[in-house]
């Protein structure tokens, strides 16, 4: 007979814990606020964690100090790629100085003719070397343009693709939980 009143109590015991769980259960079916409050609640959560991984995607995509320094670098590079046209830039610059200068009587005298000539090739050559200096200016100056023009668009586009999603993932939750509202009403 002791035998068959522990098994009894046993058997009680048992019930009472899966009642119990069921109870909970059933308290936790009925809290529909509650579980809305819940599923609104991680559903935000989840929100934030993703948003989070997309600024810090669009912080890397966005050009930084290092990458404008690394523009800087390139343009430097192309000057340095190509020093004689700097210097053909620079001493072409000086001759056109110099032509400024109004030139003396003495020299006029000295040198004559043959100075003229000198000072029209030298005009010729320092206006040749000025457009080449342009030009090289002008290449770096669009290299460092068309890098930030691209570093924007993908800011952009990373942007616009991050909202999309976020919108379609909030309007399918507020489906979601509009349905699980009404068919628990």
């Amino acid at each position: 007979m002791g035998e068959e009143t522990t098994r009894i109590r046993e058997e009680i015991e048992d019930t009472r814990d899966r009642m119990s769980d069921t109870v909970d259960q059933l308290a936790h079916k009925a809290n529909v606020p509650g579980r809305v409050k819940e599923s609104i609640a991680d559903k935000r959560d989840r929100l934030k964690e993703q948003m989070q991984g997309r600024a810090s995607r669009m912080s890397d995509a966005a050009p930084d100090g290092s990458d404008v320094k690394q523009g800087a670098r390139q343009a430097v590079g192309l000057a340095e790629e190509n020093p004689l046209g700097l210097a053909i830039a620079g001493v072409a610059a000086g001759f056109l100085v110099g032509m400024l200068i109004p030139s003396t009587r003495i020299e006029d005298e000295k040198v004559g003719p043959m100075a003229d000539d000198v000072k029209h090739r030298a005009a010729e050559t320092g206006q040749e070397a000025l457009e080449r200096g342009k030009q090289v200016a002008q290449d770096a100056a669009q290299a460092a343009t068309e890098s930030a023009q691209e570093a924007a668009g993908n800011v952009k586009e990373t942007v616009q693709e991050s909202g999309h999603e976020q919108a379609e993932e909030l309007r399918g939750s507020g489906k979601q939980q509009a349905r699980g509202v009404t068919s628990s009403s």
